[in-house]
């Protein structure tokens, strides 16, 4: 935790003074400095806030407790010992799970305030000295006795999403328009732009891209800095966030032959990402009708929905590590960190699961993607059209890569190209509701009907694979229907 500015203090303690009573993450203070006093204090602050939605919690010295009149103080912390260790020091060695919190002094009309600042609990209970305390009303209790509390705060750590925790805190208004590229909100939703800041600032608080502070000042929460950032190097614990582009020479990552960065928002930036990687997309020449014509290799549907996956299912928590688009000479690879959340073969089929919920609900609206779970299914639609293999999904707990294929001729194919492509069409065809026959197999990997029995053989594999299976095992062959193996 950084020391802010006395101003910042000075506007904190006004605030905070002005609280009917004392809040569960506030607690005022004359010249009580028992160490061990203090110690609870920071566990209990800490977990109250968690369960109150406040990102700090708060003791002060030189306040009133009954009329919140400012009295001044004589502690000071700098110099303040237990045993012979400096007071900070021992706090902070005897609090699990570590938690950042900060001494300031600030003269107020010639009267000493202390102002101690303390983070949130984030992943468990703060403890000192081995037990774990909460404010109970005015009163500091330990969690143990409070076990409904306890299951509370632990369910409010389950519930804080790393989207809406905070990049950037003790923003004023001015600095938050600066970060941020508010009128891209307005233009992604066509709405009309406000003519004053607070409007604004209104409509940010609303969305939950920023949270007011304890000062009058504001926070910045990872989902209004990830879609919204005018540079995510502003931000520095997400600039790793930013999605890479590079496209290499051939079908290796040897040589690179370009590489660029979009630091801006991923909302505010989305239509230039897909836009730059289509012009990077391989291309081939086709004669048509006497001209020649050039197409590109990928359908400009499937890299948008790819992004879009990028942005919605990445593991923002995952440190040092951000979404990344690459560029072969006959397939294109979107990797980002964390493992998918729903099993590979049921990416057709299965209902949404999108990791960043708040994010993913923003671009819906702004019409940038969809929830509906539809994202393979179009970029396997997609890919039907040009006749080339369906997307490839690789998965661990710390990644997920999508692969898109392009072949000059189906005889090229792999054979997992074939099986994959074979039972993913099959799923398509099922969750839309349209019989699969060899016919309509045979329409998806652009086999003329005269060579129906290299798609009867691909079907075979597929149903040895045992991915697909016939709808009426007694069926004569020329009746012959097929379901996904889950169906």
């Amino acid at each position: 935790m950084v020391r802010a500015p006395e101003d910042y203090y000075k506007r904190l303690i006004e605030r905070l003074r002005k609280l009917s009573a004392e809040a569960e993450w506030v607690e005022f203070k004359c010249d009580n400095d028992n160490p061990q006093m203090i110690g609870e204090y920071i566990s209990a602050l800490s977990n109250s806030a968690t369960l109150n939605g406040k990102s700090r919690a708060y003791l002060l010295w030189g306040i009133d407790d009954a009329t919140h009149e400012i009295v001044g103080t004589s502690f000071s912390p700098a110099k303040a010992k237990k045993g012979n260790q400096e007071l900070e020091n021992w706090l902070a060695g005897l609090t699990e799970p570590k938690v950042d919190f900060i001494f300031t002094e600030v003269m107020i009309d010639g009267k000493k305030v202390v102002v101690l600042e303390i983070s949130r609990a984030t992943v468990s209970p703060v403890s000192f000295g081995g037990t774990e305390f909460i404010r109970i009303g005015s009163y500091k209790k330990k969690l143990k006795e409070f076990p409904e509390k306890e299951r509370e705060l632990w369910k409010s750590f389950e519930n804080t999403p790393y989207e809406l925790r905070t990049a950037a805190s003790n923003i004023t208004e001015e600095k938050v328009t600066a970060l941020l590229d508010c009128a891209a909100y307005y233009t992604l939703l066509k709405l009309p732009l406000p003519t004053n800041r607070s409007a604004m600032i209104h409509k940010m608080l609303d969305e939950g891209f920023i949270t007011e502070m304890d000062n009058g000042n504001y926070e910045i929460t990872n989902m209004g800095a990830l879609l919204l950032a005018k540079n995510l190097n502003d931000f520095r614990s997400l600039k790793r966030k930013a999605i890479r582009v590079i496209q290499y020479k051939g079908n290796g990552r040897i040589t690179a032959l370009r590489e660029k960065v979009f630091t801006k928002g991923y909302a505010v930036e989305f239509d230039d990402i897909c836009d730059y990687i289509n012009t990077l997309v391989p291309q081939r020449e086709e004669i048509e009708t006497g001209s020649r014509i050039e197409h590109r290799m990928f359908p400009e549907k499937a890299i948008r929905e790819m992004v879009s996956n990028l942005i919605i299912h990445q593991q923002l928590d995952i440190h040092g590590a951000g979404p990344m688009m690459e560029i072969f000479e006959t397939r294109i690879e979107a990797s980002n960190p964390g493992g998918m959340l729903v099993d590979v073969n049921r990416i057709i089929d299965t209902a949404p699961h999108a990791r960043n919920e708040s994010m993913a609900s923003f671009l819906r609206i702004a019409r940038i993607c969809e929830e509906r779970g539809s994202g393979f299914d179009r970029i396997e639609e997609s890919m039907g059209d040009l006749k080339i293999p369906a997307p490839k999904v690789e998965t661990s707990t710390g990644f997920t890569r999508v692969k898109l294929y392009w072949y000059p001729r189906l005889r090229d194919w792999k054979k997992e190209d074939r099986v994959r492509t074979c039972y993913l069409a099959t799923c398509y065809y099922y969750v839309n509701e349209i019989e699969v026959t060899n016919s309509v197999l045979r329409e998806r990997f652009g086999i003329e009907e005269k060579n129906k029995a290299i798609m009867s053989r691909i079907i075979k594999e597929t149903m040895e694979a045992g991915l697909i299976k016939l709808t009426d095992p007694i069926a004569a062959t020329k009746s012959r229907k097929y379901i996904p193996y889950w169906a």
